[in-house]
């Protein structure tokens, strides 16, 4: 069977499983959270399969062939956020809201303007998130089908389109479950190929050791950061998953608070599993196995398709043409559930939020929210080509950490004061979240991978990549300044 084989029956699966579910959606509830008929365990592979995306599949690899154990930070921090994530957020969210983050923190405070501020916060992460996914996505399939990058980057947003559009959040679910387990077991099959190909697991190592040459991959400093770019990408990454749009909206679709902890507790747990492996197997594989493989390389010395498809060539190395084109599929659909997933965030924040608050808290009906809906996800799939377009050449974990940059600024900021603290004012939190997200984005714009990379100017606005330690305090402190000094009347207590 040949790779383009197995891309046809990855289409072929999930498109069945959109219009399965398409059948089954009744109304916004659907769209949204599923009607909150997930259980525990399918909603923890759901999660696994939200977080274990092209940024693990591709991105990390690639980010240890270039920098060694430096990698580990990208993998190791967002376990931290998860963990704070259960012991936090996870309970009140799931109590306090129905559809999406705008619900909660407008639990206390029934304002138009809070919603435009999370809606608008929720789509610029999501956004970011799913320009991650569609780099991954366009360098797999251009590789595999020999074409273009922007045509491949269309094909898959058309795809992510009609998943959102017909099957909402029951199809995207289903995806993420069915392509975690497969993910998850072909990770293993991968690791146990190149532990074998090596001789055991020692021996990989002295193997990644000798193909590193010069370079030392167990030492710290690979990229360079400082103390400040350090603490800033740990912060970044814990108070970031916190705040991810796409991966709260999931514990809307259990039935109660027990379920959605439990649930991140099992996805938890698959995610670290998966995590380790990645880092301790298949990063020092793929410096002994590809590093040192000059048919892989490009005229320039580089890696053909560049760092984001090294777990595609040893996949290729080690178990063939067959494999390859497992592999591929697998990370082509792991792609799919991924900006499907994004996407109805996304999606969901313009026709639930958005809408909500230009309208002043006057309600559609079902049928055009749902509408709404549909349109946000083929407006969003527009623009994400044409971002993604514009960032192929960049590293997928980084623009990952971007999006999580945005909401360790904003979204996580909002839901913990809103949450817990009982002087939040409406004005505070409008401040706090204009604040936070400005910040935010002009601190990624002014930064030198993408002032300097992406623009193409010779020298960057800040020093930095990573400006959460310096936007995650200030908005906290804008949202207590606001909500002290300006006159406003209180929100209500929160009831967690």
């Amino acid at each position: 069977m040949s790779q383009i084989h197995y891309f046809l029956a990855t289409v072929a699966i999930t498109i069945a499983i959109t219009f399965w579910a398409a059948r089954r959606n009744s109304g916004r509830a659907s769209f949204y959270a599923a009607e909150g008929k997930i259980s525990a365990p399918q909603n923890g592979l759901a999660i696994a399969g939200d977080f274990l995306s092209a940024g693990t599949v591709l991105g990390i690899v690639g980010l240890f062939f270039a920098v060694g154990m430096d990698a580990a930070p990208y993998l190791i921090t967002p376990l931290a956020g998860l963990f704070l994530m259960l012991t936090l957020i996870v309970g009140p969210l799931r109590r306090l809201g129905r559809f999406t983050l705008g619900d909660v923190v407008t639990h206390r405070m029934e304002s138009p303007h809070i919603r435009i501020v999370i809606g608008l916060c929720t789509i610029v992460i999501s956004l970011i998130n799913l320009v991650a996914q569609l780099v991954g996505a366009g360098a797999l399939i251009s590789i595999v089908f020999g074409i273009p990058f922007n045509f491949a980057v269309g094909i898959i947003a058309a795809l992510m389109t009609i998943y959102v559009a017909f099957g909402g959040m029951l199809a995207a679910t289903w995806v993420q479950i069915i392509k975690a387990v497969i993910l998850i077991a072909m990770v293993a099959v991968l690791a146990a190929l190149c532990i074998g190909r090596a001789g055991g697991y020692a021996p990989l190592f002295d193997l990644a050791e000798i193909s590193a040459r010069s370079r030392d991959m167990f030492a710290f400093g690979g990229l360079q950061l400082g103390m400040f770019g350090a603490i800033s990408l740990a912060l970044t990454q814990v108070t970031g998953m916190m705040g991810m749009p796409h991966l709260l909206i999931r514990f809307f679709t259990v039935p109660d608070e027990r379920a959605a902890r439990r649930s991140l507790v099992i996805g938890t747990t698959i995610i670290g599993i998966a995590m380790a492996t990645v880092l301790l197997v298949l990063g020092p594989a793929a410096i002994a196995f590809v590093g040192g493989d000059a048919s892989l390389r490009d005229p320039s010395g580089g890696i053909i398709g560049g760092t984001n498809m090294i777990t595609m060539h040893l996949a290729r190395l080690l178990g063939g043409d067959m494999l390859f084109g497992l592999m591929s599929a697998v990370a082509f659909s792991t792609i799919l559930a991924v900006v499907a997933g994004l996407t109805i965030s996304i999606s969901s924040a313009t026709s639930h939020d958005l809408v909500l608050g230009f309208r002043k808290g006057r309600s559609l009906t079902e049928g055009s929210e749902v509408a709404i809906f549909r349109l946000a996800a083929l407006v969003t799939s527009a623009i994400g080509v044409g971002l993604a377009i514009l960032f192929q050449k960049e590293n997928i974990t980084f623009l990952i950490v971007m999006g999580q940059t945005v909401a360790a600024s904003t979204t996580f900021p909002l839901l913990i004061l809103a949450i817990y603290w009982r002087g939040l004012t409406t004005a505070g939190t409008v401040a706090a979240g204009l604040f936070g997200l400005v910040t935010s984005v002009l601190g990624i714009v002014a930064s030198p991978a993408f002032w300097m990379k992406a623009l193409g100017h010779p020298e960057p606005l800040i020093p930095t990549d990573y400006p959460a330690l310096v936007t995650v305090p200030a908005t906290f402190l804008v949202a207590w300044l606001v909500s002290t000094f300006v006159p406003a009347r209180p929100a209500r207590a929160a009831q967690v």
